[in-house]
């Protein structure tokens, strides 16, 4: 399939729609931690949901038609979008269901049951093709795709216009790789109200299609790690995301799982919040990795990680 990247005023459009349900979250300065001269995080983890991922679900539903949502919502997803597609059906007091693998940590489909959906753990095969195919056979209602989708990525892309409205001449801004939604929305958001900001995806060893995806020139599959960082580290570049990659984004940069895990320990020793895997990505790439420029941006995606490894990484 053909996607296009939101434009301006389709983010615009996706602010007003998401505006009573998404909150505008706060930009804060780390210090003193090494990296660029002037480093900021993005808490998206302060989310309702404990995620970004809210505001591409709030999105997304908010055109779809009263007559569809009547048979309710779902998705496929291993558990924030998961959380925000069943956060704007709890609102709208609608069905949702949710398709997960069954590898999903119990902290995100615990959440998922505790906003009232049912969870569909399928093999991870059958949860992949789901994304693919735009739909589980046997669940009725509307499909809102995690990534894969103009409107989710309008959603993401509010994250853009309010760094822009925060900082002024941000040089780079790091956003973890899932399935692109999230890097692909922000950098469309950031190409119309700060052309100089670059966006670098970030991803994890082992798990890292997209960096396998710029080094062939093409959209590649692999066979990703497992580990404890979820919301990151798919099997595959989606072919109609791979164009958009090129288009908006910086060439990836790859960090190691130590090097997450470091990062998850720094931001709660300095902000005091919590950040999964995935949202400590992008700060563990600051570090790691030379960033061209003086001000930069990590956006810490999500907070919802198990307890149990929390309290290990904490306690190393």
């Amino acid at each position: 399939m053909t996607l296009a990247a939101p434009g301006h005023a389709d983010i615009l459009a996706a602010r007003s729609r998401i505006e009573h349900t998404a909150i505008r979250t706060p930009l804060v300065r780390v210090r003193d931690v090494g990296g660029p001269a002037e480093l900021y995080l993005k808490l998206e983890n302060l989310q309702p949901t404990g995620s970004f991922k809210l505001r591409g679900a709030a999105s997304a539903m908010g055109l779809a038609s009263p007559g569809a949502l009547v048979r309710g919502a779902y998705t496929a997803s291993a558990g924030n979008m998961a959380q925000g597609v069943a956060w704007c059906a709890r609102e709208r007091g609608i069905p949702c269901s949710v398709v997960v693998p069954d590898r999903a940590p119990k902290t995100k489909t615990d959440a998922l049951e505790r906003l009232g959906a049912k969870v569909v753990r399928v093999p991870f095969d059958a949860w992949w093709n789901a994304m693919v195919d735009h739909g589980y056979a046997g669940i009725d209602g509307v499909f809102v795709h995690p990534f894969e989708d103009t409107n989710v990525m309008a959603g993401n892309g509010t994250i853009g216009l309010e760094l822009a409205e925060d900082v002024l001449n941000i040089d780079a801004v790091l956003v973890p790789w899932g399935g692109g939604g999230g890097a692909c929305g922000i950098a469309a958001a950031l190409r119309e109200v700060s052309p100089r900001t670059r966006v670098y995806p970030v991803e994890v060893e082992g798990a890292a299609p997209l960096t396998a995806s710029w080094n062939a020139g093409h959209a590649m599959e692999i066979t990703p790690a497992p580990s404890w960082i979820d919301g990151m580290g798919g099997r595959s570049v989606f072919p109609s995301m791979w164009p958009l990659a090129q288009q908006l984004l910086q060439r990836p940069l790859v960090v190691s799982v130590d090097q997450v895990a470091a990062a998850v320990k720094l931001i709660a020793e300095r902000t005091r919040v919590i950040a999964e895997g995935a949202g400590a990505a992008p700060l563990a790439a600051a570090l790691a990795h030379p960033i061209e420029g003086r001000r930069v941006v990590c956006i810490v995606s999500g907070g919802n990680i198990d307890f149990a490894r929390l309290l290990k990484i904490l306690g190393a």
